[in-house]
């Protein structure tokens, strides 16, 4: 096929945005080549508010086609939006038999191109994405129940930071060895040995992406691109409510392979009929070699079992917890801790559950608190944040899905109930679902309470434990995160000991831990290019997004030598 986009063309657009990533990725420090603020769109061909969302609603209803994906035998789809519109938008429906051979056809292509004119590639669908950034913003809110301005950044401009930066570190690993070597060993009087050669990176075969309902680009991207920038194949297969985001990211990135003069099938979508359950007939078909999955724990531990073809890599779910033992900003703390429980209606496998807290009480700038006081003031904390309707609506969103209400309505009968849940109207979707946060008081020394704060309750639920001393808070941190996981850890404290104590545990048990945020960053929020999401050390994930070892397994290198 003829290509529109030449590799000279590529590299010189985007080599310096790559060079700046690896940049990024080495020292840690902030950078982003995604703005965040919706009016920076609408100029260089991105599309501005009113055109991206005119773009979203054109997809309602219809079709969405994929330029000739093989094996198309049905057009499925049935999203909802947690907001109460119908999207009706269809998707095609793959014969698997016909699909994956075809994916694989372009494949010695793609791993023959090389690692910089793969990252060039993956750059160019980056960009692409980027300028439709507020036609995703609507497509993720109303797949997600996200709100507006949380879709548009978290699904946006983040995610494309995070699929940016697994493209930085595919090329680093890839890179890492030389492409070729001159080898020559002396032989004392005889003519040395030599020979020349060859080391090429070799993809596994085909990556599947199982995609999540909560946060369809921001943690599908990551595994997406590393897969594709290190030569394999890519199937996405979307959570069937989210399917929406995805399937503009596989048509975008299918445009620019074609332009870029490689098969469009090296990435493809497999939509799936209401109940038919793709996912594990998928997850073991042999052209599988890789999976990236965000989930439930219950399907993150079957795919680590049973896909033993497949190099596995899986965020499931944890129990997040944070000490508060003293602060020298209460109200600092309370209002953090406020917005923590509060985004995006708890929905976030970052946001902290357990609150341990001694029972005689924290020290604070304002005199002594004690467990009691505490609680009451961080539920007065949300009542202020979510006071206003329109405020809460903007924070909160709508709850995605039935299960999270069931849950957040069952946990006021596990405790005392310290902040009460409220029902929040939304004036422009009147069928969302919005919901404030519970608080539950339990006693960490009560076994009855053990079974509700060992175990994650996803939504905007979260237990206020009451324990006897920070020593004891120390030790259920770490058998909490060593038991079930956690994907963050926060801690507040104004004595050196008790923050070592904390530390250790973290370091010992591979959780990430936020220390003392009183101000404008939370526990529950991740930065690209600076921060890990998740570690790999503990229960809730077995891969951290993103580092080195999240790439470097997507691919082997292969040996070729001969006498020089």
């Amino acid at each position: 096929m003829a290509a529109e986009l030449t590799a000279p063309e590529l590299i010189a657009k985007h080599r310096p945005t790559l060079d700046q990533a690896l940049e990024a990725i080495r020292t840690r420090a902030y950078w982003s080549p995604h703005p965040e603020h919706p009016k920076a769109y609408g100029e260089d061909g991105s599309l501005d508010a009113a055109a991206g969302k005119a773009a979203f609603d054109a997809l309602l209803g219809n079709r969405l086609d994929l330029t000739d994906q093989p094996g198309v035998d049905d057009w499925v789809g049935e999203e909802v939006s947690p907001y109460g519109i119908e999207l009706g938008v269809t998707y095609p429906h793959a014969d698997l038999d016909v699909l994956l051979p075809a994916m694989r056809a372009g494949q010695r292509a793609w791993r023959d191109a090389g690692a910089e004119l793969r990252a060039m590639v993956c750059l160019e669908i980056l960009k692409r994405i980027s300028d439709r950034t507020h036609q995703f913003a609507h497509a993720v809110m109303h797949t997600s129940g996200q709100a507006f301005m949380m879709a548009f950044q978290a699904g946006g401009p983040h995610a494309q930071d995070r699929g940016l930066e697994a493209v930085a570190y595919a090329y680093a690993e890839q890179v890492r060895t030389p492409g070729t070597a001159e080898w020559t060993k002396p032989q004392g009087k005889r003519d040395p040995l030599a020979l020349a050669k060859t080391f090429t990176p070799v993809p596994r075969g085909i990556g599947l992406v199982i995609g999540c309902n909560t946060f369809p680009t921001w943690n599908g991207y990551p595994g997406l691109f590393a897969s594709l920038a290190t030569g394999n194949a890519v199937l996405v297969k979307p959570h069937p409510r989210a399917v929406l985001p995805l399937a503009l990211t596989v048509r975008i990135a299918r445009d620019v392979l074609a332009e870029s003069g490689f098969d469009p099938n090296l990435v493809a979508l497999a939509a799936e009929r209401p109940g038919e359950g793709i996912a594990k007939t998928l997850a073991l078909r042999p052209e599988i070699k890789i999976i990236d999955y965000t989930g439930s724990t219950a399907f993150g531990d079957w795919l680590e079992a049973n896909a033993r073809q497949a190099q596995v890599y899986t965020e499931k779910a944890g129990v997040n917890t944070v000490i508060v033992h003293s602060t020298d900003d209460y109200q600092g703390m309370l209002s953090n801790l406020a917005f923590s429980l509060s985004l995006y209606s708890g929905q976030m496998c970052t946001t902290p559950q357990n609150l341990l807290i001694p029972r005689d009480g924290i020290s604070t700038d304002q005199g002594p608190r004690t467990f009691d006081e505490v609680t009451a003031d961080l539920a007065r904390a949300v009542d202020g944040l979510l006071g206003d309707d329109a405020r809460a609506n903007a924070l909160l969103g709508a709850i995605v899905n039935p299960d999270v209400k069931a849950r957040l309505e069952a946990a006021a009968g596990l405790g005392e109930v310290a902040l009460a849940s409220r029902e929040v109207t939304n004036p422009e979707f009147p069928d969302a679902v919005v919901r404030t946060p519970v608080i539950v008081k339990l006693d960490g020394a009560k076994p009855d309470d053990e079974a509700a704060y060992m175990s994650e309750c996803f939504g905007p639920v979260s237990f206020a434990v009451a324990v006897d001393s920070v020593t004891d808070a120390a030790e259920l941190l770490r058998r909490t995160v060593r038991e079930k996981g956690a994907m963050t850890v926060g801690a507040y404290t104004t004595d050196a000991g008790v923050e070592e104590t904390i530390q250790e545990v973290c370091l010992e048990e591979s959780a990430q831990l936020s220390l003392n945020l009183t101000g404008g960053v939370y526990v529950n929020q991740t930065a690209a290019f600076s921060d890990f999401h998740g570690s790999g050390g503990n229960p809730a994930a077995n891969a951290a997004l993103t580092d080195g070892a999240f790439v470097a397994n997507r691919f082997r290198v292969v040996e070729v030598r001969r006498e020089a």
